[in-house]
């Protein structure tokens, strides 16, 4: 049978209670290999250490002369030019009192421990090949513009982490050390219900007290951004009987069942009734908006009941199913944390964490967009970031120093 607890519990702690909801969905067969490309966007699920050195040979950074920085006092020297050394090629020893011009990136010539560059050469540009020349090059310290092999990652040193979100950069340096697949956790399957008699489709025709359905699309574009595998089923009816069998038709398919509306105190509070019989805790959390949350097991399957008005949606996405997906599986990445100073002055309800939408700019300021009300979409629409006011906190001033979560 469902609980309905009356107390207000914290915002870290139900972040917390989301995580050891999802924690058992972490096993070995959750692990899929896919090649690079295919794995953008998941969390690496293992361990990766560098299987060689990167760079694996010392080689030149700049374009220049390769050389022996002994053979060069500190007022300079002419030394005689020998055979060039282009990128891919693996040079001869660089005998004393020469240089060879060098590619970047190619590798360094034994012997040779300094790039002298091609602008600081005189003259400032390579001899024809074959045609016998010599150069006047400035004294230069030893490593002078040489990569070392290894100074990027050593052979056997952790690469990256478990968990690890894959991005570019990730799939960029598992190219770099010879990967062509990757471990990865599988895309978690949910499942998505709207509740409401009072919603409707859009396109649909709009009679009296009815509205759009806005919550479907809303989470499941953020659920598909963040690399989720979402089936949405369409509005369900405020029907508790109806509810219930259209869950069991299709918990054996998903991993994480998440309804919007039917979570608060009234009377009608149709995902509340569905799920008696059901281990789902109904329960407040200090946060505005967003407070009324459900949480537990349908049929052995986790269920995440979120409020039902579009704002509390997305917030509740944001701040507790989006935080531990990228706790247990890397994938989606965290929000990336700012802070910034309010454009305006904002007063915040007491024993609460309030949670606004807001517009980060480039001077360092962050503009409240709309009010603190729940259904105002148009002002979620218009926001790149979320604004964090802790709880215990009931005003701040204009120019006050916010922590900003950017969308």
């Amino acid at each position: 049978m469902h609980r309905t607890q009356t107390r207000h519990i914290t915002v870290e702690a139900h972040r917390e209670s989301v995580r050891r909801l999802l924690a058992p969905l972490r096993t070995p067969d959750r692990v899929e290999q896919l090649q690079l490309l295919a794995a953008l966007g998941r969390g690496l699920a293992a361990d990766v250490k560098a299987p060689l050195d990167l760079p694996p040979f010392a080689n030149s950074q700049m374009d220049g002369y390769a050389i022996r920085s002994a053979d060069v006092p500190d007022d300079g020297a002419e030394l005689r030019v020998v055979a060039p050394v282009p990128a891919g090629a693996t040079p001869p020893e660089l005998a004393p009192g020469t240089a060879a011009p060098i590619m970047t990136g190619a590798m360094m010539p034994p012997g040779a421990d300094a790039v002298v560059p091609i602008e600081q050469a005189l003259p400032a540009v390579f001899p024809a090949p074959g045609v016998p020349a010599t150069v006047r090059l400035p004294a230069v310290p030893a490593r002078n513009f040489v990569r070392d092999a290894g100074s990027d990652i050593r052979s056997g040193e952790l690469a990256l982490a478990a968990g690890t979100f894959l991005g570019p950069g990730q799939l960029g340096l598992l190219a770099a050390m010879g990967f062509t697949e990757v471990p990865v956790y599988r895309a978690m399957r949910i499942l998505l219900v709207t509740t409401g008699d009072e919603v409707v489709e859009p396109g649909s025709p709009l009679g009296p007290g009815k509205i759009y359905d806005s919550n479907a699309t809303l989470l499941e574009a953020s659920m598909r951004q963040a690399g989720l595998n979402v089936t949405r089923t369409g509005i369900s009816t405020d029907r508790p009987e109806e509810l219930a069998a259209l869950l069991r038709r299709h918990a054996a398919d998903v991993e994480l069942i998440v309804t919007t509306g039917g979570v608060s105190k009234g009377a009608y509070e149709v995902v509340r009734q569905a799920m008696e019989g059901h281990d789902v805790d109904f329960l407040g959390v200090a946060m505005q908006p967003g407070g009324p949350q459900g949480i537990g097991t349908f049929g052995g399957v986790p269920v995440l009941g979120f409020p039902g008005n579009p704002v509390s949606c997305l917030v509740s996405f944001e701040m507790f199913l989006r935080p531990a997906l990228a706790d247990l599986f890397g994938s989606p990445a965290p929000r990336p944390v700012v802070r910034a100073r309010l454009a305006q002055a904002l007063a915040s309800p007491p024993g609460k964490h309030q949670v606004r939408r807001g517009t980060a700019l480039p001077d360092g300021t962050v503009r409240l967009e709309g009010g603190a009300g729940s259904h105002l979409v148009s002002a979620l629409a218009r926001s790149n970031a979320l604004i964090q006011i802790p709880e215990g906190i009931s005003a701040l001033a204009e120019g006050a120093e916010v922590e900003v979560w950017m969308l």
